[in-house]
């Protein structure tokens, strides 16, 4: 099989780098050949160091243990322990929800993670790590469900098996605009709507995001996509790989690259089935993609303007900004040995939709 021969080589690869010393960084990330279904092409991500992320709890995780709870602002007062300020939000709002953790180990959220309930569903909007036993923590959020302002839970879960799609993951994380938010939230529905026509009525009855892809007809849909890169865990398990580089219609979309290959598994069902729907709604002619684009497009890391937010002792969030893509990271600042928990690249020209990279993208 392709990827008992790829470990061999990448076992290969990675020795070589240590035995002089190498201590690999992004830029030595390596790209392997894709796999390739219909339109849509996943290339494996391996190389950097392996970092211990076992302590970090998903979202998944907190809430469905309960020891993370989510909940419209101005609705958490029983929330708050004895002796904790209070939060500032008095009333619930579109773009801010509150979070808490409960738990004894650090929260990861990942930008475009949904929560559904409350008064609308909503998107995380950027990437961040909420420390253990925590005070109430405003969430910047986005409304995946227009249309609708009524609760319909106290506390919010988390839409199942997927997280947002790329195209309504950009303009969460890039352009921070509830307009285009909602906007891409209706092309892929329209586009859901063509590429599972069984579920079009359905999908014409509602504006939520998560209806739609939670529609079984569309489950389905996105099922026969993502079922062979579901197998392709297995092996990307063992030849240490960290993440992947997408590839919609033959061009470079995104990248989704983590600390370890411990957390791409955790992620990967829900990345997976995100970037299927993608290639559900985003059908075009195109061409294939190849490696060599795919390991350009993850090897331009740097840009023309860097912003930073840090959060002294728990994270630091770097946004960069080139020449057609923006580079989102999220440094672990825990630990003494701070290190890249996850890094998001999205091609990207300020359009309604990402603006693929063309195959032979020149430096």
């Amino acid at each position: 099989m392709i990827y008992s021969i790829l470990a061999q080589l990448v076992v290969l690869l990675l020795t070589a780098m240590f035995a002089v010393g190498g201590n690999p960084s992004h830029s030595e990330y390596h790209v392997l050949p894709a796999v390739t279904k219909g339109n849509l092409s996943i290339f494996p991500v391996v190389g950097g160091l392996e970092y211990g992320t076992a302590q970090l709890l998903t979202l998944d995780e907190g809430l469905r243990s309960g020891t993370v709870v989510v909940t419209e602002a101005g609705s958490q007062q029983g929330l708050v322990r004895p002796g904790t300020r209070r939060p500032l939000q008095s009333g619930a709002e579109v773009n801010h929800l509150v979070l808490i953790n409960n738990s004894d180990r650090p929260l990861l959220l990942l930008a475009g993670e949904v929560v559904t309930g409350g008064k609308q569903d909503r998107v995380i909007g950027m990437d961040r790590i909420v420390p253990p036993k925590s005070e109430p923590v405003d969430l910047a959020v986005f409304c995946v469900e227009p249309g609708r302002w009524v609760a319909s839970s106290d506390h919010f879960g988390v839409m199942k098996s997927q997280m947002a799609q790329p195209s309504v993951r950009m303009p969460t994380m890039a352009e921070r605009d509830q307009q285009q938010v909602w906007a891409n939230v209706a092309i892929a529905a329209g586009g859901m709507a063509s590429a599972a026509p069984q579920a079009a009525p359905a999908i014409q009855g509602t504006t939520s995001y998560a209806k739609v892809m939670e529609n079984p007809e569309v489950e389905k849909k996105v099922a026969s996509v993502a079922a062979d890169y579901d197998s392709m865990l297995r092996e990307l398990r063992k030849v240490g790989a960290k993440g992947v580089v997408v590839a919609i219609n033959g061009r470079i979309t995104w990248a989704d690259v983590f600390a370890s290959t411990e957390l791409l598994e955790k992620y990967w069902q829900k990345l997976i089935r995100s970037y299927a729907s993608e290639s559900l709604t985003n059908v075009g002619a195109g061409g294939q993609a190849d490696q060599k684009s795919a390991q350009l497009f993850l090897d331009r890391l740097y840009g023309n303007r860097e912003v930073t937010e840090t959060e002294p002792g728990l994270f630091r969030r770097t946004e960069i900004s080139g020449d057609g893509y923006k580079v989102f990271t999220l440094t672990s600042l825990l630990s003494k040995s701070d290190y890249t928990v996850h890094l998001a690249k999205m091609s990207y020209r300020g359009s309604e939709r990402p603006e693929a990279f063309p195959i032979g993208l020149r430096r």
